[in-house]
């Protein structure tokens, strides 16, 4: 993504002289405006740098989480093999309480 290029700034924007002549604009109106469109800009550069430096944290974390080992799938068995525990356990204790009669 191309970053885009920001020509003016808030200050070139207050400081900007226009000629005037005849019938040109009204200077307080232009004034007005122009003022409107400075808060603006400088509205948007603030969000502009707060989306920056969120961008960055949001970055560094997830640098973090992906150097960190993934023990959620070294730590979990599966549910096939935890059942076939459960069984073989069930069937100790079968051959334990009943006898081995049980099975012959």
């Amino acid at each position: 993504m191309n970053p885009i290029e920001i020509k003016l700034t808030a200050k070139e924007i207050l400081d900007k002289d226009f000629k005037s002549s005849m019938r040109g604009y009204n200077q307080d109106e232009v004034d007005k405006f122009l003022d409107s469109v400075i808060q603006d800009y400088e509205g948007f550069q603030r969000k502009v740098e707060q989306l920056e430096k969120e961008n960055e944290e949001l970055r560094q974390e997830l640098k973090k989480q992906s150097d960190r080992p993934q023990r959620s799938q070294v730590s979990q068995p599966s549910a096939g093999s935890t059942n076939y525990d459960i069984l073989q356990r069930l069937s100790n204790l079968e051959k334990k309480v009943f006898g081995n009669k049980m099975y012959e």
